[in-house]
């Protein structure tokens, strides 16, 4: 049986013409770290912000959005509850506990490590590429895909281009041009070789994963996305989902991950 059910069987119940059931919408489950920073309010004012703003644009580009914590929960219990998910958008956050990538610990601007939301993570990705799920990674979330897939972090960067520093952490985001590698279907996603990102990470892809190649690059040179060679993943380091984000970067990415749903559902009524 194909994994991707039509939007017949999924529906409840029928509507009348012109009218779109909720079940009829494309699932997408977004991932963050945590809902619970007792000990960090202003950090977690801050990334409550971002996710928030994903779960709006989800909203409003016509999915059906399950917001999940995967600190909060077992890995077993994160893949279950994205079981049937037509496609994942895995947050930012704090940094990937050193021991998945073969790191050591204290680093310079070391976060606090959320070992089970790691390890939840990573499962995600492991099985959106067997199941050829679409898959969008965000700052951390493009750490995670890179790790999943045997990659290596560049612990520290110098202070540079990609986050302000000496400045509450509110207004640690900083624009930037990166550079859209020519073939790559973020290009074709976003529609401009050159495009105005928000950042703010001290860490960055170093050794790319099993099926990994750049997709954007920063004037630094810096691998700022990356896209998986034959699954539909793809990460990006910038945070789209920002306030002062272009408005209209996150709904095209979300708007290429339905165009791959419809393309993996279209595949299974080829197969059926």
């Amino acid at each position: 049986m194909s994994r991707h059910s039509s939007p017949s069987q999924r529906s409840s119940g029928q509507v009348s013409s012109g009218q779109v059931s909720s079940e009829d919408l494309p699932r997408l489950a977004i991932v963050e770290v945590t809902r619970h920073r007792p000990d960090r309010p202003a950090y977690h004012a801050k990334v409550q912000v971002l996710n928030a703003s994903a779960v709006s644009a989800g909203e409003q580009g016509g999915w059906r959005v399950t917001r999940l914590a995967a600190a909060d929960m077992t890995p077993a219990e994160l893949l279950a509850a994205t079981d049937d998910s037509d496609a994942i958008l895995i947050m930012g956050g704090e940094d990937i506990t050193p021991r998945f990538y073969g790191g050591a610990d204290g680093y310079e601007g070391e976060t606090r490590h959320y070992d089970a939301a790691d390890d939840g993570q990573i499962a995600l990705v492991h099985r959106a590429v067997e199941r050829d799920t679409p898959l969008l990674g965000i700052c951390r979330g493009l750490q995670i895909i890179n790790v999943a897939l045997g990659g290596g972090i560049v612990q520290h960067i110098e202070d540079g281009i990609h986050r302000n520093v000496n400045v509450p952490v509110d207004q640690i985001l900083r624009e930037h041009p990166v550079e859209l590698l020519g073939g790559s279907g973020l290009l074709d996603s976003l529609g401009s070789v050159a495009v105005s990102v928000q950042s703010a990470h001290h860490q960055s892809v170093g050794r790319l994963g099993a099926g990994l190649v750049p997709a954007a690059i920063a004037p630094d040179g810096l691998v700022e996305a990356v896209e998986h060679e034959s699954a539909p993943i793809t990460g990006v380091q910038w945070h789209p989902e920002a306030p002062d984000a272009p408005a209209e970067q996150l709904p095209l990415l979300l708007a290429a991950l339905q165009r791959q749903v419809a393309d993996a559902r279209l595949a299974d009524l080829v197969a059926a």
